[in-house]
């Protein structure tokens, strides 16, 4: 009887427990098992579809200029598609702090570090690969922490790459926004204590449809999944119904 009820608990139990990141903590750790184990063959960012090379050095598309964080352009960087302070101001120690953030001159801080130093579901949500991709180096420093919006009537600010960002707000490429829906979608799916706003949520899941899955997005979540040892069940449905899976 203890058996069978230990295996039924064990059924109930499982699908909760691998839904999200439990393996990986280390931020650093999670962006270089991505540069390594999962954008091997694939170095492409995600804003403008520049390549980088294994040192990190990016080759940008013809045309693309910035004015602002120059020497950044030359580097690739890892970017939460959903910014950390998102999901960050969920926790208190982000919002208020903690008794065990204190600075070694003894200066009580909170915030990014804080909720790192002290609470280890940020962490697990903060190395999420699934929300982690690369990016060049200005684009990521520009963007910031602003949510996504439409602003049709903004010029780019990086020359041929479609990357807009005006008022605290971006826009990013057609070819973009379907991954960065999903994310977005997967990030709200996994972790209960993360909501889109109801604006958010009707842009991301009008992106979803609009721009579909293709096969490198399937491929690069299988990679994350064996990695991170959780399913994105957001990625998984559409893999499935395309037939990338």
């Amino acid at each position: 009887m203890k058996t069978i009820i230990s295996l039924l608990l064990a059924i109930l139990i499982a699908p909760s427990a691998i839904a999200a990141n439990q393996e990986i903590q280390s931020f650093s750790k999670a962006k270089r098992l991505l540069e390594q184990k999962v954008y091997s063959e694939h170095r492409k960012t995600l804003y403008c579809d520049a390549t980088f090379t294994i040192n990190k050095e990016v080759i940008p598309p013809k045309g693309f200029t910035t004015a602002k964080y120059v020497k950044r352009a030359k580097k690739i960087e890892w970017e939460h598609a959903l910014p950390a302070e998102n999901f960050g101001r969920t926790f208190s120690e982000w919002r208020d702090g903690h008794e065990q953030c204190v600075s070694s001159r003894g200066k009580s801080f909170k915030g990014r570090k804080c909720a790192e130093k002290v609470n280890i579901e940020y962490r697990y949500m903060q190395a999420d690969m699934f929300n982690l991709y690369p990016a060049i180096g200005a684009v990521n420093a520009l963007r910031s922490n602003y949510n996504f919006t439409m602003l049709p009537d903004v010029k780019s600010d990086f020359g041929s790459c479609a990357m807009k960002i005006e008022n605290r707000k971006a826009e990013p490429p057609e070819a973009a926004r379907g991954k960065i829906a999903r994310t977005y979608l997967y990030m709200e799916d996994t972790y209960k204590r993360y909501n889109m706003s109801k604006a958010q949520r009707q842009l991301m899941t009008a992106w979803d449809k609009m721009y579909p899955v293709d096969a490198w997005e399937c491929s690069r979540a299988e990679k994350i999944t064996i990695l991170q040892k959780n399913q994105n069940n957001i990625l998984k449905s559409r893999c499935e119904a395309l037939n990338f899976n």
